[in-house]
Parts: structure tokens; sequence; C-alpha cells
């Protein structure tokens, strides 16, 4: 079973900041920091047995307290873009605080990624399991109504790295909460992902206008370099001569999952040749988001390669069309699951078998009635 070491890492605004390190049986670990919910590093097999980090991030502390494209983070209120920092919900009119532009993004510049969690280690008889809990007040950032968040974490023995996102709320709200983890397979420091072969079980994708805001069209895949209906690497199409490719300096848009388009809740698979390392994606949510890194410059020093994937199952944002049916609404008095999910799963070659059940400590904190299925899976293969 998976036992967590704590270390302090550092300081911020007076409160102790700690690394958690997960090692299992197998010898892969996970770092995940208190700080913003961060996923530091993640070790996965390749198809020798040899392990990698996976996911890009910073070796030192000071440099998570500096600006940075949200590596690894746990990314809220909402995660994604809100046109001019403004919604409307149940005839109220919402003023936010705009983070990019006249818009907001990922929760505002004080988000959930730039707060210190409350941390707990809690043992379980299957491993150990992180818990972070974090209590928004009401206005923060804009957002109506207080809003207590826990994430847990458990690394498991058969190599899933899960994540579970529990909010309460006592006032109607809107709430998208991710791990903003930007995944190389072939480890960190090994170049870019345009090789990676990505399949995604989406026909349409959001067209994205000024500002990269969902103009509301859904356009369909066929015929463009949005079509990744069969495996194809991520850099086969991303230099075409694309007006939404160049509004956007590559990918960095949602895709609309086909329902029942493959093995339930499957909607990304994403493989890295040389290694044999595979990551599946799998989500209860109606899109996901995949950025390839556009506007990383190869500046900021620590972990980071010239090129990435960062892919995440969570709402597109709100566009001219406002909140619609994909918007996430936690009612009051109401118990909110917003995702469940192995966020990483690696395996030896051949290992097929998907587990669903939720760990014991999930049974411990969740209602049955919010239990969802796993959301990410990453087994190698040969």
């Amino acid at each position: 079973m998976a036992r967590i070491q704590k270390t302090l890492w550092g300081t911020h605004d007076h409160r102790d900041v700690f690394l958690y390190t997960f090692e299992n049986r197998n010898g892969m670990k996970a770092t995940i920091t208190n700080f913003g919910g961060i996923l530091v590093s993640l070790t996965a097999p390749d198809r020798d047995g040899g392990f990698d980090d996976v996911v890009l991030g910073f070796d030192r502390f000071e440099d998570y307290q500096k600006a940075h494209p949200f590596f690894g983070a746990l990314v809220g209120r909402y995660a994604n873009r809100i046109a001019n920092a403004e919604f409307a919900l149940d005839d109220l009119e919402y003023k936010l605080l705009a983070s990019e532009g006249k818009n907001q993004l990922h929760g505002g510049p004080e988000g959930f990624d730039k707060k210190v969690w409350d941390s707990a280690v809690v043992p379980d008889e299957d491993g150990d399991v992180l818990v972070l809990s974090y209590f928004s007040r009401d206005g923060e950032q804009g957002f109506p109504g207080n809003l207590d968040v826990t994430v847990m974490y458990e690394l498991t023995e058969d190599n899933a790295l899960r994540i579970d996102y529990l909010a309460r709320s006592d006032a109607d709200t809107i709430v998208n909460l991710t791990n903003h983890s930007y995944f190389n397979l072939a480890g960190h420091g090994s170049g870019n992902v345009l090789a990676h072969e990505l399949q995604l079980m989406a026909s349409h994708f959001t067209v994205v206008g000024d500002g990269s805001i969902p103009t509301g069209e859904q356009r369909h895949v066929e015929g463009t370099p949005f079509d990744f209906r069969t495996a194809t690497a991520i850099g086969a199409r991303i230099g075409d001569d694309d007006e939404q490719l160049k509004r956007t300096r590559g990918y960095d848009h949602n895709f609309v999952i086909d329902e029942g388009a493959f093995l339930p809740d499957v909607c990304a698979i994403v493989r890295e040749p040389v290694s044999g390392r595979v990551m599946k994606v799998l989500t209860d949510k109606p899109g996901v988001q995949l950025y390839t890194g556009n506007f990383l410059d190869g500046t900021l020093a620590g972990t980071v390669c010239a090129a990435i994937c960062q892919m995440d199952a969570c709402d597109p944002g709100f566009g001219q069309g406002g909140i619609d049916s994909v918007v996430v609404l936690v009612t009051k008095r109401a118990v909110v699951l917003l995702h469940r999910r192995p966020t990483a799963r690696f395996a030896p070659a051949g290992y097929s078998s998907i587990k669903t059940a939720p760990p014991e400590t999930a049974r411990h904190a969740l209602p049955e009635a919010v239990r969802m299925p796993p959301h990410a899976q990453f087994p190698a293969i040969t």
C-alpha cells in the first residue's frame, strides 16, 4: 500500500507549505504540495519498466510563488475563461475580478492555485490519503456563496493516482474545478510532444473568438486540423493554414465529446510511441480541453520542456451564450462531486483492466448518490 512522506517545503502568507510524497510497492511516486494543490511530479513506468517524471513543473517552491502557467495546479473556482469577467445567475448579475485582460481566467488573480490549503494525511487499510480543504468565502474573486472544497489524493497499488473533488455551497453558484497538469509522456526535458499520438472521441470543437472566448458555434471537425477521431500525431497539422489555429497559436480548444462514442466515459487517448506510455482521459463532463503549450517560450527555469500537451476535463468557459447546459451549478445546501477520477494510471505493458470501484477512503467522505466513475488512466502499452 502507498504511504505518504511529509516534508516542509517553505512558507507562504505566514503558513507552512509541505510536500507530500506518495510511493507504492511498484516504485511509482507522486508528489503534491498543499500550496495550490499542485501536482509537482509524477513518475510513470515505460514499456521496459523504467520511470520518468511525466508532468511539468519546478524543483523549487520559490518558482511556484512567481507567475507561471498553472503548472500542476488545482484550478478554481472556475477553470477556463469567463467573458468580460461577469455572469448572470438567478436574475442577478455578478462582476468578477479580471485576470486576463477584461476576462477572468482560472478563477481570477487569486484563485485556488495561489492558496495554502489545509492538509491532512488520513491512514487507510489500502494506503494513505492526502486530504486538502479550503473555505472560499462569499464574494471571493466575485463569486457568490460560501464554498467548502475538499480534494482527496490517493496513489494505489495498481499505479493509479486518484483525485476526488467535492464542493458544498450555501448559495447558488458556479463551480468548475480541475487539475491543470501539463503532460509529456516521454518525460520532462525530453523535447516537445508533437510526435505524441492523440485520439479524441469528439466530432465537434468549440470555436473561439477574441480572447479565446467561445463564440457559441460548435464546428464539425471533418476536413479540419481538429479531426482527431482516429489517432493522429499532435504535430501533424498544427502548422496548417487554419484561422482557429492561428488565433490561438496552436491548439487551445474545447472538444465536444460524442456521447457513447467509445468505452464508457473515455474521451481521449494519448500515446507516446518511444516509451510506450499511454494516457486515457475519462470524464462525465461534456468537453475536454486540449492545449499544446503555445505560449511557453522556454524562459521558465525548472523541469519545463519545449512544448507540452495539457488536457483537462472541464467546461469550455462562458462565451456569447452566457451560462448554458455545460456549466456546473451548485445549488443551496447541495453536495456536489465535481470530478471523480484516477488522474493517472500506469501499468506494465499489456495491462488493460479498468478499476472503477471507489476507494474505501472515498466512502468515508462521499455520499453514495454522488460517486462517479474514474476520469483518467495511463496504462503503458507495447
